[in-house]
């Protein structure tokens, strides 16, 4: 009895060890089967070892992806951590450095594709501004009077009024000079010489012209009026006296600017204030004339910014020496660098700015078309500067580009920024996006691809859709359903993870519930709604 209950202990000593041993082994197999399907490299692996050759096809692969999510590699197949789907491989002849949308000349016709070649052309800064004209304040003078008396009369009536250099502009009348003319005649017809011309010096004190001295000495009568001219060809902007008003030494009578240049205020955007610089060249139109234009420079940039436009003044100076310009009249001016400058230059059409960076889609052989980053500059008619991207020579695409630009983005080839990587769930890891890499064809799988591109931002009006399913996990990040058919999207019965808007979304969810919910398409994957537990669908 005693040698049976040894025996019997023995049998589950040895048969504890042998499933100890069996558990470890399996764990160790589903721990490897998951780190190939979990590992992801930065870089693909090389393409020279046999393990990357796709024993099917006899094509060397890259690395693998999910369709769905195509910013993660692997470097090893397996189960895709997204869905429920296998991972698909990406050749290196289809994923190389070179890689792009590749469209037939057939198809390339068909959608009215189009070609520039970048060019090198010398082009000189210019800016286009809007301005109104003013007076040449440099070019204004005063007539005053330096002497007491009384504005006899006023020649010019008003202001406004056109007048010419030396045009007469005021009579007044000078009693304080009777007096010391008076003496002088007196002097005059005594003889006495040295008193004449103590007498000649005080009526030059007192501001008496020669010529009024000169015209006593041949008339023999005191002069007792002065008469005031233009000292310039201008307008008469200001008129101070009326006649009968009584003047004192330093009173402006009135002011006169002239009009044979006038200025011209452009406002310069606040972004394009470094582009203005004194001593450009200025070309000015006027709307009521559009055939004739004005030339002048750039006099100087008026120092502060406006608060509302966002603009600073810049003061010009135009020719106008027949008068055509006056004060108030709204002009188009384009400014212009004084010397040409070489520069890189494409269609404005062939750029696709996003907000965040500017896209050009090279053409290179084969009719591949690539996503190059680029750094635009200014735009010179109907072309856009390139700073930095492209070289002389290289083909682009001037038009269809958003059709290209759809397919590229599809196919994770369209270049990214680290704002634009999707989040994926808790537990993956992630690697840098290499934007470079084209997936190949997407085989069949339990899940269709997306109908729109997978970057596109959620819109208000993104169409909500509704299903029924069961909670298999809930992280802080999402929660996987296995779900039935999808009628709206056209999509199977699957297992698939769907983005919460919050970690703190749908508290109340348990794994093994059986749920409603509806979701929206986001620029990630899919976004929950609304999970509502079904009746009955408690774990």
């Amino acid at each position: 009895m005693k040698t049976t209950n040894k025996q019997r202990t023995a049998i589950f000593i040895v048969a504890g060890s042998l499933l100890a041993c069996g558990g470890y082994w399996a764990g160790t197999r589903t721990a490897a089967s998951r780190a190939g399907a979990g590992t992801q490299g930065n870089t693909p692996p090389a393409v020279t070892s046999a393990s990357n050759v796709d024993p099917a096809t006899g094509k060397r692969v890259l690395y693998w992806h999910d369709p769905m999510v195509p910013g993660e590699r692997f470097d090893k197949p397996g189960k895709s951590p997204f869905m429920d789907m296998d991972l698909v491989p990406v050749y290196a002849e289809e994923g190389g450095e070179a890689a792009g949308v590749k469209i037939s000349p057939s198809l390339q016709q068909n959608l009215g594709i189009r070609f520039a070649t970048v060019r090198r052309a010398e082009q000189a800064v210019s800016l286009e501004l809007i301005g109104s004209t003013q007076f040449d304040e440099s070019k204004a003078e005063v007539v005053q009077s330096r002497v007491a008396g009384f504005i006899d009369k006023l020649h010019v009536r008003a202001p406004q009024q056109v007048v010419k250099r030396g045009q007469a502009f005021a009579s007044i009348y000078v009693p304080d000079w009777l007096a010391p003319q008076e003496e002088y005649l007196a002097l005059k017809q005594s003889g006495d010489t040295t008193l004449m011309a103590a007498a000649r010096q005080r009526m030059r004190a007192l501001s008496i012209p020669d010529s009024m001295v000169a015209a006593m000495d041949r008339t023999g009568r005191p002069q007792s009026h002065l008469t005031l001219s233009s000292p310039v060809s201008g307008i008469v902007t200001e008129l101070a006296v009326r006649e009968g008003a009584q003047v004192t030494p330093g009173t402006t009578i009135a002011k006169v600017v002239g009009i044979n240049t006038i200025w011209l205020l452009a406002e310069v955007p606040e972004a394009v204030i470094g582009s203005a610089r004194p001593g450009m060249q200025v070309t000015a139109t006027f709307a009521g004339d559009p055939q004739r234009t004005y030339q002048g420079k750039v006099r100087e940039i008026l120092p502060g910014v406006s608060t509302a436009t966002r603009t600073a003044q810049a003061r010009l100076e135009l020719e106008n020496k027949d008068g055509s310009l006056i004060p108030g009249m709204l002009m188009q001016i384009r400014l212009s660098a004084a010397k040409p400058e070489a520069r890189l230059l494409v269609p404005s059409e062939a750029i696709i700015a996003s907000g965040k960076r500017s896209i050009v889609f090279v053409a290179d052989e084969k009719n591949s078309m690539r996503p190059v980053v680029v750094s635009p500059g200014r735009e010179i008619g109907d072309e856009t500067e390139i700073l930095s991207g492209l070289s002389e020579g290289q083909r682009v695409v001037a038009s269809g580009q958003f059709l290209i630009d759809s397919e590229a983005n599809l196919k994770s080839i369209r270049p990214k920024l680290a704002t634009d990587a999707p989040m994926p769930p808790k537990g993956a890891s992630s690697s840098a996006p290499l934007p470079d890499a084209q997936p190949s064809p997407m085989p069949q799988m339990s899940m269709p691809p997306k109908p729109t591109d997978t970057k596109k931002p959620v819109q208000p009006s993104s169409p909500s859709h509704q299903g029924t399913g069961k909670v298999e996990q809930v992280t802080d990040e999402a929660i996987t359903l296995s779900h039935g058919p999808i009628a709206t999207l056209q999509w199977p019965a699957m297992t698939m993870d769907f983005k919460k808007p919050k970690p703190d979304s749908f508290k109340e969810i348990k794994v093994g519930q059986t749920v409603q919910f509806s979701f929206v398409e986001s620029g990630d994957g899919y976004e929950l709604k609304s999970v509502v537990a079904a009746t009955g669908g408690k774990p």
